[in-house]
């Protein structure tokens, strides 16, 4: 351990990684246990006796799992409500951060007052729907999309991060006469990659968990996004008229075998995903939570 000098040092190190090493193995054996049931024979799983480790290993849930229609529907909706609002949404935060970035701008303290008071009160639940019923989006997977178009929180992230960029670049640019979509397109966004990229995944994780805007909103089968789509598997696998649960060719799986499955293959975008983008996630979050 180079840098460490001291009793009280080490033993301050070997503390911390032995709590970080308990909290990665609180998240991992879950995890572990969920694919380890997913590919493990019934008998094993219905008596309880797989732990970490597949017992009678067979890959029948997943084939099962990629045979049902239903599922490739609801996972094309949740990548579309997905990557659309995700994009929408960092479009609309970076329109909004920039102005707000500039201190000149009049009326400014005044708006970032507004925005904030969004993040500690909201109209409510039954308010957010009347409005989605009156703008006619219910089983409309825009009704997925627009009520978390704007987040006040990444929209801070991103304004304190333009407001480190250096004024000169700017000023430069408008002596050559550039004017500020030109500046906004040409400079500001090429230096704010790392928290574009970053506020864009936590939109991407926002959109992609999302399951009470689906619940309230969408009811017809063909508009179902993959997390609705698992809370139906959930309560209707062990069920033989369940419309998405067991069918007749399945009665070789458990039940919690065809859950599990199905819970792997909806959370395996994302983990494709973040390591793409986990690069920016230091630079991006702490240089834009430095300066309020």
């Amino acid at each position: 351990m180079k840098g460490i000098k001291g009793r009280g040092d080490r033993i301050f190190l070997a503390v911390c990684y032995t709590v970080l090493a308990l909290l990665a193995a609180v998240i991992i054996f879950p995890v572990l246990n969920l694919i380890a049931v997913s590919v493990s024979a019934q008998t094993p799983v219905v008596s309880g006796r797989v732990r970490f480790w597949p017992v009678g290993f067979q890959t029948d849930a997943y084939r099962y799992v990629m045979q049902s229609r239903q599922f490739f529907n609801s996972l094309l909706v949740s990548l579309f409500v997905t990557f659309a609002g995700s994009f929408l949404a960092v479009a609309c935060s970076v329109l909004v951060a920039y102005p707000l970035s500039k201190k000149n701008i009049p009326g400014r303290k005044t708006l970032l007052l507004v925005f904030i008071f969004t993040m500690m009160f909201s109209g409510g639940i039954i308010p957010s729907y009347l409005l989605i019923m009156k703008m006619k989006m219910i089983n409309s997977v825009w009704s997925l999309i627009l009520p978390q178009l704007v987040n006040v929180y990444n929209l801070l992230i991103v304004k304190n991060y333009m407001e480190t960029l250096p004024e000169a670049l700017e000023e430069s640019a408008k002596m050559d006469g550039a004017g500020q979509l030109r500046i906004l397109w040409s400079i500001v966004l090429p230096m704010a990659k790392p928290v574009l990229a970053t506020v864009f995944m936590f939109f991407v994780v926002s959109y992609w968990n999302s399951y009470f805007d689906a619940k309230m909103y969408i009811t017809k089968r063909e508009l179902m996004p993959i997390q609705q789509y698992l809370q139906a598997v959930i309560f209707e696998a062990q069920s033989p008229a369940g419309d998405y649960g067991l069918a007749s060719e399945a009665t070789n799986l458990a039940s919690q075998s065809i859950i599990n499955a199905t819970v792997v293959c909806a959370m395996t975008p994302m983990l494709l995903l973040y390591p793409a983008l986990q690069k920016f996630f230091a630079k991006g979050t702490t240089v834009g939570a430095v300066k309020g």
